[in-house]
């Protein structure tokens, strides 16, 4: 991702996350995924819940994106 604003749009388990990932590139919009465990384990200390992975996208696609996201997150409450 380059210089862009990034946004933080969604935080769940690393599966759902990847489902969402792909959804999102579908439609052309880059994502980035950040797993604060796995990166704090690479560095050799604790990074976080290791359930936890969070999806950022750019500022600018959010308009774009937002009905993808709110039918995966309807669809994760079923």
């Amino acid at each position: 991702m380059s210089d862009d604003n990034i946004v933080k749009i969604f935080t769940a388990s690393e599966v759902s996350v990847l489902i969402l990932k792909g959804r999102l590139e579908e439609i052309g919009i880059t994502s980035l995924k950040k797993d604060n465990f796995k990166s704090g384990v690479a560095a050799g200390f604790y990074g976080g819940p290791p359930d936890v992975v969070d999806l950022y996208i750019k500022e600018k696609d959010m308009d774009a994106a937002a009905s993808i996201i709110k039918e995966f997150e309807d669809n994760q409450l079923k």
